[in-house]
């Protein structure tokens, strides 16, 4: 089967990929989104549906809540390791915000899943059964550490290994190595790890050494670019196939859209491994399909109870309202924007083309209230309907942020700028957003449809607002989302409710 490298058109960033039988899992990192850590399943590595999330909230925190109005964006949970050992699935990762190492184990993908924490802090994790019965860990940036763990991963075995393996030159580098990936394949030992080299783009690396404890050599496995993005194919592990070839999953950035995972053969050449073709990735990728007859789930919905769908943060059950048509939702604090906003249910954008209607009814809003269709990351833009001096008006906004896009840890505390603004004489219409991301000309069009059609011809829909610039920044370090809101700014209370979302994929193959 030849299929495009490009294997899902949407954010599913830090892949780290395993297989049990004839089935791949994929674990990738969802953050502030929940529930959260996403694993998805494939037979063939190329079609990928939803397997399960790992956790329907982490902590209970005002920032993990977004009571704080600052939440916990670009944070939460990061580069999760998934294994399978001993009949038993493992999910290990860091939350950047609670500062704590969480350990999920689950003897079915489905789950149920058993929470423990892991002691300690260990950055991009990897985890490694060897084996002699023994269990480590490979984490950090820029210094790599071999840690040895307690058999039951509590913490640190107590005596055990803790050892500084690989190092990266800070002063040769834009980011040291981090996303590792550890293995033993045929007696060896091997670390997979993402860095960025002064002048270059995202590279792959790999280490390897006879013995777990070292002494470990390598160097740059994968410089690559595709769909000229300039920007390199890199992070991830690898898998083998039923069919006995090597494969990797990577992440390759895609501006606004996201950070896109890539599929890369490997081969092995006197112990060392060869991405694609001579260190290049490729267009296209042949692999064998274990079940060439199974149909797949889309990874999006217009189903509001389908997995697609992630709340911006942990909600407040007692405020929303969902079924598979409608989504309903009522503030219970004030805030200046839809970043503060709690109970935001969104859905990730997918292909560089895409669009998404539905119908909102504001009937219920109180003066002052914002409640709408976002086109939500850093850089938001929306199109919603608010109340002023008694009366419905159609409203759409912008933010552009006055800070470094590369910036982390940063709240966003300022009122969206209204670019455009009219008199409604009903608050129940449909609202539009139309994404285009190609390279360079990544932007969001709103518009509005008055009729009591439910038509999703384009001459129902009135361009509305000028096309808003969209572009990835580090404060929410997610790619551009869907996201239904309603946010109070004078009185608590008001509600909105939506309906009958349609999404369409206007060029699917685009990437």
């Amino acid at each position: 089967m030849k299929k495009s490298s490009y294997i899902i058109p949407a954010d599913f960033p830090d892949p780290d990929v395993i297989r049990v039988d004839d089935c791949y899992y994929m674990v990738t990192t969802t953050m502030h989104f929940m529930p959260g850590c996403v694993i998805l399943r494939s037979y063939n590595l190329v079609d990928w549906e939803h397997a399960a999330y790992v956790f329907d909230e982490l902590e209970v925190t005002p920032a993990e809540t977004l009571s704080d109005n600052k939440g916990a964006y670009g944070k939460g949970m990061w580069a999760a390791s998934l294994r399978y050992h001993g009949g038993k699935f493992y999910v290990s990762f860091v939350a950047n915000d609670t500062h704590k190492t969480y350990l999920f184990t689950s003897e079915k993908i489905e789950g149920p899943w058993k929470r423990s924490e892991i002691k300690g802090f260990y950055h991009d994790m990897s985890l490694l059964f060897d084996d002699d019965g023994r269990v480590f860990c490979v984490s950090g940036n820029t210094q790599i550490t071999l840690t040895e763990l307690e058999s039951d991963l509590s913490g640190p075995k107590a005596g055990g290994v803790n050892k500084l393996i690989i190092r990266d030159n800070p002063d040769e580098v834009a980011l040291g190595y981090e996303g590792s990936h550890f293995y033993k394949i045929n007696g060896k030992y091997y670390v997979f790890l993402i860095h960025i080299p002064k002048g270059k783009m995202r590279t792959e690396a790999c280490y390897v050494s006879d013995k777990i404890e070292g002494p470990y050599t390598g160097g740059d496995v994968l410089c690559s670019d595709l769909a000229g993005w300039n920007s390199g194919t890199a992070q991830g592990g690898v898998v083998q196939a039923n069919d006995g070839s090597w494969y990797s999953i990577v992440f390759q950035d895609h501006g606004a859209l996201g950070r896109i995972p890539v599929l890369v053969p490997v081969s092995f050449v006197d112990g060392f491994p060869v991405f694609g073709e001579d260190g290049l990735a490729q267009n296209d990728v042949c692999v064998t399909d274990n079940r060439p007859d199974y149909k797949y789930a889309p990874l999006y919905s217009n189903d509001f109870t389908n997995p697609a769908w992630q709340w911006n943060h942990i909600p407040d059950k007692n405020l929303v309202d969902v079924t598979s048509s409608t989504f309903k939702l009522r503030t219970d604090k004030i805030c200046v924007n839809p970043v503060q906003a709690a109970n935001t249910l969104t859905q990730r954008t997918f292909t560089e083309h895409c669009s998404g209607s539905v119908e909102i009814d504001a009937s219920k809003i109180n003066e002052g209230d914002v409640a709408g269709l976002c086109a939500l990351e850093g850089e938001y833009g929306f199109i919603a309907v608010t109340k002023k001096s008694g009366k419905y008006k159609l409203i759409a906004a912008e933010h552009k942020i006055d800070y470094s896009p590369w910036a982390m840890g940063v709240y966003d505390s300022a009122p969206p700028n209204i670019m455009e603004e009219k008199e409604i004489s009903s608050p129940v219409l449909r609202l539009k957003v139309t994404f285009s991301l190609e390279h360079g000309k990544e932007q969001v069009q709103f518009a509005y449809c008055l009729s009591d059609s439910q038509s999703e011809k384009d001459s129902s829909f009135i361009d509305f607002g000028a096309p808003v610039r969209l572009r990835y920044t580090l404060d929410q370090f997610v790619g551009v989302r869907f996201a239904l809101f309603c946010y109070s700014t004078v009185s608590a209370g008001g509600e909105a409710s939506f309906r009958d979302f349609v999404m369409g994929l206007s060029k699917a193959a685009a990437l």
